[in-house]
């Protein structure tokens, strides 16, 4: 009974975090769509658009990937937002990045449903989640 008392005595910080994760999920949802130039919902409800689904989903995993580097790293609640914060900038800068350097006709090629645009958009963020979460162990 006792190992049950002691597991769940963490649940409080759980819900804390998880909570807060998902808030951070949902500003990063409306913070990427300011930051791309097309509009991915918009592609993926209503045109059925494979490749901003795709490079959206990618963009959501590698945030995911990064916040939980966060959640694993912090030492309090506002040390895991604040990363968080860091997260989220990190992987707004992956997609200018990708539009500003390697292919600068991301948004269009994306627009235009070219899975391999998305592929390789989804590929970045998930990249750049997976180095952010790294870079969070300190």
């Amino acid at each position: 009974m006792d190992t049950v008392l002691n597991s769940l005595a963490g649940l409080q910080s759980f819900a804390v975090y998880f909570g807060i994760s998902i808030v951070f999920l949902f500003i990063f949802k409306v913070v990427y769509a300011f930051v791309t130039p097309h509009d991915e919902w918009k592609l993926v409800k209503e045109e059925k658009n494979v490749s901003a689904a795709v490079g959206f989903g990618g963009a959501l995993i590698g945030f995911a990937l990064a916040l939980s580097g966060a959640a694993s790293n912090s030492v309090s609640i506002i040390d895991f937002a604040i990363w968080g914060l860091v997260a989220m900038l990190a992987q707004s800068l992956a997609f200018a990045l990708l539009r500003f350097t390697f292919m600068p006709k991301i948004a269009e090629r994306i627009n235009n449903n070219e899975v391999s645009a998305g592929i390789m958009l989804a590929a970045m963020s998930i990249a750049v989640g997976l180095l952010n979460a790294a870079c969070m162990t300190y």
